[in-house]
């Protein structure tokens, strides 16, 4: 929270609900992320990372997109299918939001 942040939100005791409500929902839009595009070369290195894991029965990380934010999970694959992927520790992620692999 920045000093700007801080008189924001001191003056907002002396605001109409609406205009709180509004500035609520502006400060939530800010910290949303967006999702980067992933060049061809990148997918391919995934697949190839993720087919590498399978085959050797390696632990990944995997860094993907939520709708809002980055999130990152830690696991073996336990199941691999063209929309999906699931980790061991029971976490699905939808590959066309996956961002990065990382292979141990």
């Amino acid at each position: 929270m920045s000093m700007n942040d801080r008189g924001s939100i001191k003056w907002t005791s002396m605001m109409l609900p609406e205009h709180v409500e509004l500035l609520n929902r502006m400060w939530a839009e800010q910290e949303y992320k967006e999702k980067p595009v992933l060049d061809e070369q990148r997918l391919v290195e995934m697949d190839a990372q993720l087919q590498l894991a399978i085959c050797n029965d390696l632990t990944i990380e995997i860094k993907h997109y939520n709708g809002r934010d980055y999130l990152t999970h830690r696991g073996k694959l336990k199941n691999i299918n063209k929309n999906r992927l699931t980790l061991d520790n029971e976490t699905a992620i939808e590959r066309i939001n996956i961002l990065d692999i990382w292979v141990d």
